[in-house]
């Protein structure tokens, strides 16, 4: 039987990234991410939903959402669920969180983009990264290169022969 595990999220960044580091030494970059919904109800009135979202990150690309993405920063993060459980010392139950982690990240906006900034890409970091912390590579397109009709000399004028 087929499985996928494949999340796509535009959004927020909640508030700033904490780094932590694994016992072998790799980081780990944690963030919230606030992706928003409008909807019309039946009667015309007008909603938005906030889901707020906790995302992981590891190795390489951990450092560049460290480096690059602070609170309010507009972000695309493709990942996977994860359900981690554990113990609660307190009270000693079973505890669950549903997370993303993160596996190419692609920051939205300028250099300077303010909270829920525009998707004009710079220099700086509008480029698409995967968990290696390498750019992506997206395949090329499959499209056909377009090859010019061919002309024939007595139609088609060219330079200053106008023919009228």
């Amino acid at each position: 039987m087929a499985n996928l595990n494949k999340v796509m999220l535009i959004g927020n960044l909640t508030r700033d990234p904490e780094v932590k580091y694994l016992p072998k030494g790799g980081p780990v970059a944690e963030f919230g991410l606030a992706v928003n919904r409008s909807y019309t109800l039946d009667n015309g009135e007008k909603r938005d939903e906030t889901t707020f979202v906790d995302i992981v990150t590891y190795n390489k690309l951990a450092e560049i959402v460290e480096k690059y993405l602070k609170k309010g920063r507009s972000v695309y993060v493709e990942g996977r669920l994860k359900l981690e459980t554990w113990d609660d010392k307190q009270t000693g139950q079973k505890r669950s969180k549903m997370r993303i982690v993160g596996e190419v990240m692609q920051m939205l906006g300028g250099r300077d983009a303010a909270p829920g900034g525009g998707s004009s890409e710079s220099s700086y970091g509008g480029g698409e990264y995967e968990d290696g912390g390498r750019p992506l590579q997206r395949p090329p397109s499959r499209t056909p290169a377009r090859t010019p009709a061919p002309s024939d000399p007595d139609l088609d004028p060219s330079g200053d022969e106008i023919p009228f």
